[in-house]
């Protein structure tokens, strides 16, 4: 096989590359005299075809095959060969080729620019540490006991007021006949909050226990049996019981209840909680400040169809009569995405950074841990979406690439209040103009794995 390099204009380079017919002649008798063992052809016995029989018959199908296979094997090691990154599919047009030919094809190539990278020493970041104060641990831990239920039961004679748990059977009827769905056996609400069907708490309002009050409510739009919805129905409702919400003590067995050793294990819990919230915040705000700091101190040829690539997603869902300001922003989005996944991608392949597979299990198990009752629908969404598991794998490669950089950029810690963090973050979002609410709209992963395989369209 010959390559040579037949023009090169800026990031696009055109291959030439010729194989010679024997070279291809080789790999067809090869090919028809795997065939002779496998087929059968009336008049002769299993593997006794002869040569010129089996090129007569199959030859035009096997030099189709032969010549596919050979342009995907020879392109990829052309490329290869050269040291090309390619951006995109190349374009692969044929010059001559044939039975008894020899094989002379083009191969255009769009290449990713090269990358010079800077040293990181002059990018500085802020590592914010968050101090929780007591009374915002306290507040957060007051907040909990509220939700709790803890209802301790009424006096016989006392009413039902508002924040009152009501357990009642009741039998329901629309027009004075019973329907699906109308009975139910020691149901539980708790009055002012409207759970059940819009109107119906408030008529429970002053009832007592043993007595049987009627209620007539609308059936909601979305009732299970669609016949029924929107149709006034009549609850017959006997009390049961009535409990009133009783504070909860905030105390070691309370903290125990939760899942905590004691009270001052609890409070350990919830401020971690409450500086974890805002880190994962801060951290996003430093990343970001780290992306535009290292897009900043990089000169990059930008491929063109790349750009376009990307402005098709940004503008995908734009209406016709966006206007140019908004066209022109989503244009220098566009660039500045593409700009910094190819400075990312240079960052990661020059230090040899790589995503393992039980990294990838770490992430998916640590969001299982975090959503416990919905592990089988994740698990279930990994293994059935392998673009989601791309696109995990990409969010840990960019994870360990900014990481690297802030090992070698100059970082400052600054403790703040939570008050302090709340602000950085509203200031950050008053900050962001039309332009970056339409990026965030369709944000995409920065950083794109690397495709292994090469892959070539004809022209």
């Amino acid at each position: 096989m010959k390559i040579e390099i037949s023009s090169k204009k800026g990031l696009k380079t055109v291959l030439k590359i010729f194989i010679e017919k024997k070279i291809i002649d080789e790999k067809i008798k090869l090919r028809l005299e795997e065939l002779g063992k496998t087929i059968t052809l009336k008049g002769f016995r299993p593997g006794k075809i002869p040569f010129n029989v089996l090129k007569s018959q199959f030859g035009k199908a096997v030099y189709g095959e032969v010549l596919e296979k050979t342009l995907q094997e020879t392109s990829a090691q052309a490329i290869e060969e050269k040291k090309i990154k390619i951006s995109g599919q190349p374009k692969l047009e044929l010059k001559s080729h044939g039975e008894d030919k020899d094989l002379n094809y083009t191969l255009e190539i769009n290449e990713l620019p090269t990358v010079k990278l800077k040293t990181f020493e002059k990018i500085k970041f802020t590592d914010y540490e968050i101090n929780v104060s007591e009374n915002e641990v306290k507040k957060r831990v007051d907040d909990i006991a509220k939700n709790q239920n803890n209802f301790k039961d009424k006096k016989e004679n006392e009413t039902a007021s508002n924040l009152d748990l009501v357990m009642f059977d009741y039998n329901a009827t629309i027009d004075g006949k019973n329907f699906e769905g109308g009975e139910g056996k020691n149901t539980q609400i708790v009055l002012g909050k409207d759970l059940f069907i819009k109107g119906f708490d408030k008529q429970l309002v002053g009832s007592k226990k043993n007595q049987t009050i009627e209620v007539s409510v609308v059936l909601p739009e979305n009732y299970p049996k669609k016949e029924f919805a929107n149709k006034k129905a009549l609850f017959k409702c006997k009390i049961l019981n009535i409990k009133e919400a009783e504070p909860i003590k905030i105390d070691d067995q309370f903290a125990k209840n939760l899942g905590t050793k004691d009270l001052n294990d609890l409070k350990k819990l919830v401020s971690k909680q409450i500086e974890d919230q805002y880190k994962m915040n801060l951290e996003s705000l430093s990343k970001e400040n780290i992306l535009n700091q290292l897009e900043k101190i990089h000169d990059v040829d930008i491929p063109d169809h790349l750009v376009q690539q990307e402005l098709e997603l940004i503008t995908k869902d734009f209406k016709k009569e966006s206007s140019e300001t908004d066209k022109n922003e989503s244009k220098k989005i566009a660039k500045k995405r593409i700009k910094l996944g190819l400075i990312l991608n240079e960052i990661g392949e020059k230090n040899n950074l790589k995503v393992e597979e039980n990294e990838i299990k770490k992430e998916i198990q640590k969001q299982i841990q975090s959503m416990p009752d919905q592990q089988k629908q994740l698990l279930e969404y990994y293994q059935k979406n392998p673009a989601a598991t791309s696109n995990l794998r990409g969010s840990i490669y960019e994870e360990k690439i900014i990481n690297l950089i802030k090992d070698k950029s100059k970082k400052s810690k600054k403790i703040i209040s939570t008050k302090e963090a709340e602000q950085l973050i509203k200031d950050h979002h008053k900050s962001h103009d039309h332009s970056h609410d339409n990026e965030s709209k369709k944000s995409k992963k920065t950083v794109k794995m690397k495709e292994k395989k090469k892959t070539v369209r004809k022209k």
